[in-house]
């Protein structure tokens, strides 16, 4: 079977003043259709610049984006207008997302109006259905978004992505600006919306226990790096790189009788501005030898479907068989 999207070494870098900035450094994935690829890690380990960069928000600097078998890591003007109907992004502020001028009416219609898809009663009815699919009644329909609250922003936001009816959809945290009980909302929304469309997810995300909800594959990127990238449940049960048992361990407990098991993370970060060819996580690592130093880990299979980049992987994993 073809995957949705096949993503192979994408790059993407930023010339700074002090040299060139290393956001994402040869990240490669595949994702098959209807599934939801969780992307977790640090602030600014080069999550949302993936998810813009596959889009085309941003411009690769090197690598390929394939879509349904197509190689569309570089596109014409009219390409690119035909991939905007079937990839759509939902951005992480509903506020800073939605233009202020603009009533729930006509943020909808305006993706219509501008692929020339419909207008008149056909638009009309097209944004009442489309209202009534991410759960905003239809009274609100003339309302802007300074009067309404956050959860009932960021559906404008995911439908505003719906309404072209796309294949793949980057999620770029969309549930991090709301409450707790909205967030639990949302992300049952996506679940129905992607289930009744068979939606394509890439779902980017500091909350590891939203991640393990949504997501059928979870990757985990350090310094716009893959360190580990596995099926949710693998992941989550038998964690490898030492920085993903570092991500789960800060997962809280809700039992407060057992001891806690956190695994602190020191020492310096490593700079994404001309980075030397070593492990990046080298210099936060409990476990880093001098190879650690010298030497770049390569993202391999390490069981079935369980991808690792760490030179000591099996040695670490085969410690903690022994305890």
């Amino acid at each position: 079977m073809t995957p949705l999207l096949e993503v192979e070494r994408l790059e993407k870098f930023f010339d700074v003043s002090a040299g060139t900035l290393h956001a994402v450094d040869g990240v490669s994935f595949k994702i098959n259709q209807g599934e939801t690829l969780g992307v977790v890690g640090e602030s600014g380990c080069g999550k949302s610049t993936l998810g813009r960069v596959v889009l085309h928000l941003l411009e690769s600097t090197g690598g390929t984006i394939k879509f349904k078998g197509e190689d569309i890591t570089h596109v014409n003007r009219t390409k690119l207008s035909e991939l905007r109907r079937k990839m759509q992004i939902i951005f992480q502020d509903p506020f800073a997302s939605l233009n202020p001028r603009m009533t729930i009416f006509q943020t909808l219609a305006e993706p219509l109006v501008i692929a020339d898809i419909c207008k008149g009663a056909e638009l009309e009815e097209k944004v009442y259905k489309m209202m009534d699919t991410v759960g905003l009644a239809r009274r609100l329909v003339n309302t802007y978004p300074h009067e309404l609250d956050g959860g009932r922003r960021q559906r404008i936001g995911i439908g505003r992505a719906l309404i072209l009816e796309p294949e793949f959809i980057v999620c770029d945290e969309p549930v991090s600006a709301l409450d707790v009980s909205i967030q639990a909302q949302v992300i049952n929304l996506l679940l129905d919306i992607q289930r009744d469309m068979k939606l394509t997810y890439i779902f980017v995300t500091h909350d590891l226990s939203v991640a393990k909800f949504i997501s059928t594959n979870i990757m985990v990127m350090y310094l716009g790096q893959v360190v580990e990238f596995a099926s949710a449940k693998e992941l989550f049960d038998h964690p490898v790189h030492p920085y993903s048992k570092a991500l789960l361990s800060a997962i809280p407990n809700l039992d407060i009788d057992q001891e806690s098991r956190r695994i602190p993370i020191q020492g310096e970060v490593t700079s994404p501005i001309n980075p030397k060819r070593r492990c990046r996580f080298a210099t936060r690592c409990r476990y880093a030898k001098e190879t650690c130093m010298d030497s770049e880990p390569v993202l391999k299979e390490y069981s079935p479907g369980h991808f690792v980049s760490c030179l000591y992987a099996e040695e670490l994993d085969q410690d903690k068989k022994r305890v």
